[in-house]
């Protein structure tokens, strides 16, 4: 392999049956599943490739808002995506430091990035393993600020700069891809009178 200058992260898996319905009637097998599956895969990726990756190198994981709220639907994900994100500053903070590596094609400090892209709803395969995902996809471009849901060029943009020497100072961070989406608190009032 020589040596590696990012890594992308693109793993998550959950039994799309414990996806709808009530998040309590979760069982403790899917949740485990889905946990190592979308999150400790991160983990275990990032220490193996650390030691091949050069300094400044950069890892980004793709996470969703599920995350930071109750998405309907999204269930044990929105539990593996939380900890997926709290994975990335855990590890922006052991990857980062002056600390030598172990194992490294070349001595020296590690300096690498860890990031996430935390993309809107878009029209993808995983995107539609999610219930209602048509009705979530009109829902965020009608409340977003932007009117529009991300696009793979909008992602990509986005993955593209944390991934250069352009985000060369970014680490730990969650960037949100979504219209502006994140940032409402409800749905614009004449979108609920609509309802």
């Amino acid at each position: 392999w020589g040596s590696l200058d990012f890594v992308v992260h693109a793993l998550a898996f959950s039994d799309k049956s414990e996806l709808s319905g009530r998040f309590i009637n979760t069982s403790r097998k899917n949740f485990l599943n889905s946990l190592d599956i979308s999150c400790f895969s991160l983990i275990d990726v990032a220490k193996k490739c650390s030691s091949l990756m050069s300094p400044g190198g950069a890892i980004l994981t793709l996470s969703y808002l599920g995350s930071q709220r109750v998405t309907p639907n999204y269930n044990v994900m929105g539990v593996a995506k939380a900890a997926l994100e709290s994975s990335v500053r855990y590890l922006a903070s052991d990857l980062g430091d002056d600390g030598i590596r172990v194992n490294a094609i070349s001595a020296g400090p590690m300096n690498i990035r860890v990031n996430a892209i935390s993309a809107g709803p878009m029209k993808t395969l995983a995107g539609a393993a999610i219930g209602g995902a048509r009705r979530v996809f009109r829902l965020s471009e009608q409340n977003s600020p932007l009117k529009s849901n991300p696009t793979l060029k909008s992602v990509g943009g986005a993955a593209a700069f944390l991934l250069s020497d352009y985000g060369m100072h970014v680490s730990g961070e969650v960037i949100f891809v979504d219209g502006g989406y994140h940032v409402m608190g409800m749905p614009k009032l004449d979108n609920i009178e609509k309802a």
